[in-house]
């Protein structure tokens, strides 16, 4: 399988307006409204890089609909916000064989959900859609990255116009131990620094602490 890329990050946000604008205060960056996500019950704002990658601030605007939400994704997202947490919670790793990989956790009897199918209805009123495959994980102790394609990869990213400079360099990540992160994504880390897992535009340093953190420059 085609190695990974990191698609984006999703951040908790009370109110994504607010914590996008904190956030572009302080990274001197830039962010756009995404939409809807009507099933769900939540919406986004969205901050894009030159790398490929974006930050997802995450929020909801129906709580009733979000907390009955079949996504782990929103399962989570009400999780942390129940706890009054706020920051980044997950990421999102982007390929174009998501069937590949159904075929790959079956082989290897490794749990998941999915795929699912899942669309965001833009301000203009047009559809993006995608599916996103998850691994199986815990969502109270631990965090495994969730596996995205888009159905059409052009309309998932603007124009250059509204792209940040800055990349995200890197994930620093400790949400499962190295060996079973491995055997779900079939990545393998650098020989020189087994703690470094290279992916298409970015990558990933596995530490000690549980919070997921990123390097934005």
């Amino acid at each position: 399988m085609c190695m990974l890329a990191l698609d984006h990050i999703v951040v908790a946000a009370t109110n994504a307006e607010e914590l996008s604008a904190m956030y572009g205060n302080q990274f001197t960056i830039k962010s756009i409204k995404g939409g809807q996500h009507n099933d769900w019950g939540t919406h986004n704002y969205l901050s894009y890089f030159s790398n490929d990658s974006y930050i997802e601030w995450l929020g909801s605007y129906d709580k009733d609909k979000s907390n009955k939400a079949d996504n782990p994704l929103i399962k989570h997202l009400m999780h942390v916000l129940d706890h009054n947490i706020v920051g980044p919670f997950q990421f999102a790793l982007r390929t174009t064989q998501l069937d590949d990989y159904v075929d790959h956790f079956i082989e290897q009897d490794i749990p998941f959900e999915g795929p699912i199918s899942a669309m965001r209805e833009k301000p203009d009123g047009s559809l993006l859609k995608w599916r996103m495959l998850f691994p199986t994980y815990d969502h109270e102790s631990e965090v495994l990255p969730f596996l995205i394609e888009w159905d059409d990869p052009r309309e998932a990213y603007p124009d250059t116009s509204l792209l940040n400079t800055q990349t995200i360099r890197q994930i620093n990540y400790g949400g499962i131990d190295r060996e079973t992160f491995t055997k779900i994504y079939q990545l393998k880390p650098k020989k020189l620094n087994k703690n470094h897992f290279p992916l298409q535009n970015s990558k990933i340093f596995f530490t000690d602490n549980k919070k997921l953190e990123f390097d934005l420059i």
